[in-house]
């Protein structure tokens, strides 16, 4: 018999559509996605060979502000920027002491030469690199960094490949062929070469009830904007795999931080 998760979506919904889908599930996103490692952080300063402490920082993409607040803690001056109502919303609720305005990449609402930091947590790709590198290049000061960066599974942890491969079949793609294929982000990130990116990876993990676990699964976009039913009907089917790892029902979540960062000359 055929189970809901055998069965692919008939027709992949459009990018505009899943940026859009985390505003009606901003909650749902802060309160279970993963942040990220201090380790991270350490890597960024290395790469731009200079300290957040004190830097000017336009955090875009911001979300619900994860990565902002781990800014703010290093001794950023961050200024963060979400296109979305919802998640600008859940944002200023978390984090009102910390100035947001509504922008996106492609056109960045502040001055030439504004920033000594331009950071994406998760968001660079929602971006049209026509237009984000050329306003990256305008908004940083000389010298400044561009830190892209993504948490990405650990597809060599068993029962995480089995997990992805389960998620794969459900819409009908090769997740650990598009895993292999993010190192080509170095050279997507900027398909003009205007700037020149250094690639790093940072391991860590975190241990989660199973709740939180499928909940962030579910926070993803290609889950929010499928049908209601049949997503609810793979995360209860993904329950029952999970079990079986983790019979007491804690998740240990291992995460592959892809880090790319170029300075501005």
């Amino acid at each position: 018999m055929t189970t809901t998760s055998a069965t692919p979506e008939p027709a992949a919904p459009s990018p505009a559509l899943r940026a859009h889908s985390f505003n009606a599930a901003a909650a749902q996103y802060a309160a279970n996605r993963p942040s990220y490692p201090p380790a991270l952080f350490d890597t960024v300063e290395e790469l731009a060979g200079r300290p957040l402490s004190g830097a000017r920082v336009l955090d875009v993409g911001a979300g619900t502000g994860i990565a902002t607040a781990l800014l703010e803690a290093r001794g950023a001056d961050v200024l963060a920027v979400e296109p979305g109502e919802g998640m600008a919303a859940e944002f200023r609720r978390v984090l009102p002491h910390i100035p947001i305005v509504r922008g996106n990449g492609n056109a960045l609402p502040v001055a030439d030469a504004h920033a000594d930091f331009l950071t994406y947590a998760q968001a660079w790709h929602w971006t049209d690199t026509a237009h984000s590198v050329p306003e990256a290049l305008r908004v940083l000061r000389p010298g400044g960094a561009l830190a892209l960066w993504w948490n990405t599974d650990a597809l060599d942890i068993e029962w995480i490949a089995e997990a992805a491969d389960r998620t794969g079949r459900f819409f009908g793609v090769d997740i650990a062929a598009e895993k292999r294929q993010a190192g080509d982000r170095t050279e997507l990130a900027d398909p003009s070469g205007r700037l020149r990116f250094t690639r790093r990876e940072v391991r860590w993990s975190r241990r989660v009830p199973i709740d939180t676990h499928l909940a962030n699964i579910g926070s993803h976009s290609a889950f929010l904007v499928t049908a209601e039913e049949r997503r609810n009907a793979f995360l209860e089917e993904e329950r029952g795999h999970l079990l079986k790892v983790f019979p007491d029902g804690i998740v240990e979540e291992t995460y592959d931080v892809l880090v790319l960062v170029a300075t501005k000359p």
